[in-house]
């Protein structure tokens, strides 16, 4: 199967000497869902940084396939402009990825309804609810329809019928053959909806591969996903 994108990380740190992660390797693949899962701290969050080129000192390689560069980064925390409105920012966002305005008020309007904010268009994010702020985020992120996504602790937030509609968005794109890379700690779902897994230890894969090839590192054949992480993870 072809790569979206290949990741091979000798080592990441927020200084020269201080590796917070050590020879991590992935790669993101067409219409696949890859679970990036760990305790906190475990490194996680720095592997999801060295992709996006944002750490202080890095030695890594980051291989997009030929005209496949564009992706959308959905945060764990909220990141917004005080002084503009929800849709203020979904028009910021068509304009950084190149939208027009037709595409822009097309999925802009399917978004707003998918999640049910469309009374919530011209309001300032600084009076929404987490989860209102969070919706944002996936809204955003979705807007562009990407090749790739790369997914921080989604389901923070969130309620019940929200995540529902973030799980149906994020199949629909599967199904078009978008490429996912998600952090998350929520491992029953994570479980349900990925297609295979990274789990960082203390900076380093402790395991990775398909839920039984989890199971098989392990040695647990008939385990879930979380009783295989406590027996894994440091």
């Amino acid at each position: 199967m072809d790569i979206l994108l290949e990741v091979d990380i000798s080592d990441s740190g927020y200084e020269f000497g201080d590796p917070k992660v050590k020879d991590v390797s992935l790669a993101i693949r067409p219409g696949k869902l890859t679970g990036l899962i760990g305790a906190n701290g475990a490194g996680k969050s720095t592997v999801l940084k060295t992709i996006l080129g944002i750490m202080p000192y890095a030695e890594a390689s980051i291989r997009f396939k030929a005209g496949y560069e564009q992706y959308a980064y959905i945060p764990e925390h909220p990141v917004f402009y005080e002084n503009l409105t929800l849709w203020e920012h979904l028009d910021l966002a068509a304009a950084v990825y190149g939208m027009g305005q037709h595409e822009l008020e097309l999925e802009g309007e399917r978004l707003l309804d998918r999640f049910r904010m469309t009374e919530a268009r011209h309001h300032l994010p600084g009076g929404f609810s987490k989860g209102m702020r969070q919706k944002m985020m996936l809204m955003i992120g979705f807007l562009s329809r990407p090749d790739i996504y790369i997914v921080d602790e989604p389901f923070i937030g969130l309620d019940p019928r929200a995540i529902k509609d973030f799980l149906s968005l994020l199949e629909e794109e599967r199904q078009r053959g978008a490429g996912i890379l998600m952090s998350t700690h929520v491992l029953d779902t994570a479980e349900r909806i990925c297609d295979d897994f990274v789990l960082i230890s203390q900076g380093r894969i402790a395991a990775q591969g398909t839920l039984e090839e989890i199971r098989s590192t392990a040695a647990m054949p008939e385990a879930s996903l979380f009783d295989c992480f406590d027996r894994l993870a440091d």
